[in-house]
């Protein structure tokens, strides 16, 4: 390893990119970050501040900001990509003739693409065919983060060297960067955990108590793990801070843009003004269509899931949606321990006793 600072370039201009961003500059890297908007770009290198995603906060000012692809990549030994799924592709795209296989490349967007329901490391796969790839996920509220606040995340890859040099750019006093070599299972979590802070912010909306929002997270674990399992995850990276860590922040905070969504739906907003009020990008929207068309194709057992398509997409009141979420089946309560289709067999089995 040389003295050199290691150089770490960072995609996207959002709220997460740019703590990363200043992260790793407060742990001596030479960071640049790549965005679209030249006066964004233009602030960050010289006020130190973001004043669209994080007003209030001041970034390390050794993070250069440019509108210059080829400027940001070049010599980056680390590049992060934090960008929304709908536009990371295209990105990925057009940061590639700048790219080489000695990099490390880290997807941070918790976010599924339509087409093929492809994961973002999965397309950085796809695009560029390169070795060191990994993903990033785990109970990060940005703000917090760049507020200096005690937070933890995972880094998941197949690949010991990216998941090393990603804990030697990013772990510091105030950001503790734990392995797993589950990328499926910790980028399936960080994505459907969005889905389910919608539902609590709409249980809050609707005034629902402590136990209610107990039993929401508790068989959102269970229908994320059912489903990321069905998918090829290892239902133990769930019980880590990328699965039930990541649903405990995201259905518990005012601050997730996901539960913000959910809240207004709960005050009776429609999909379109809830959106429009929050200003931002919530991936748990397009995730929630995504995610519950993939069970019903697969024939994986999602209510939740199903009842938040019907508020988002069908007109479903919210309030309805939570009396209909009580009548479902009554069935296993962690299926790894006593499977579903046991207790359905049971409940089979004494009917016909009882019969």
């Amino acid at each position: 390893m040389s003295d050199q600072p290691m150089r770490v370039a960072v995609l996207g201009g959002g709220s997460f990119g740019t703590a990363l961003a200043s992260i790793a500059a407060d742990n001596g890297a030479e960071v640049r970050q790549w965005l679209r908007d030249p006066d964004l770009a233009a602030q960050i290198t010289r006020e130190h501040r973001n004043g669209r995603y994080l007003p209030g906060f001041t970034i390390n000012a050794a993070v250069v900001a440019s509108t210059e692809m080829a400027e940001v990549l070049e010599g980056a030994e680390l590049v992060l990509v934090a960008i929304p799924s709908k536009a990371f592709r295209e990105v990925v795209r057009q940061a590639r003739p700048f790219l080489n296989e000695a990099q490390i490349l880290v997807s941070t967007t918790k976010g599924i693409q339509e087409e093929g329901f492809k994961l973002m490391s999965q397309i950085l796969e796809e695009e560029t065919g390169f070795p060191h790839i990994g993903v990033i996920s785990g109970p990060n509220l940005a703000s917090e983060i760049a507020d200096r606040q005690l937070t933890a995340t995972v880094i998941a890859s197949d690949d010991p060297e990216t998941r090393t040099r990603v804990q030697s750019a990013l772990g510091c006093d105030y950001f503790r960067v734990y392995a797993s070599n589950d990328r499926y299972g910790v980028e399936l979590g960080g994505a459907l955990k969005n889905i389910y802070a919608i539902a609590a912010g709409m249980a809050a909306a609707l005034g629902m108590g402590e136990n209610t929002r107990s039993m929401l997270m508790t068989r959102a674990l269970a229908e994320m793990s059912r489903f990321a399992v069905d998918q090829g995850a290892n239902p133990m990276t769930f019980l880590g801070l990328a699965g039930v860590g990541d649903l405990i922040v995201t259905c518990s905070s005012a601050l997730s843009r996901n539960y913000r969504v959910g809240q207004a739906l709960g005050e009776g907003k429609t999909l379109d003004e809830a959106v429009q009020a929050l200003g931002q990008v919530a991936e748990g929207v397009n995730t929630v269509r995504l995610v519950r068309d993939k069970a019903h194709e697969d024939g994986v057992y999602m209510p939740l899931a199903e009842g938040l398509y019907q508020v988002l997409f069908k007109g479903v009141p919210a309030r309805d949606m939570a009396r209909l979420l009580m009548l479902g089946e009554q069935s296993s309560d962690v299926e790894f321990v006593l499977p579903r289709k046991d207790v359905q067999q049971d409940r089979r089995d004494g009917g016909e006793r009882h019969g």
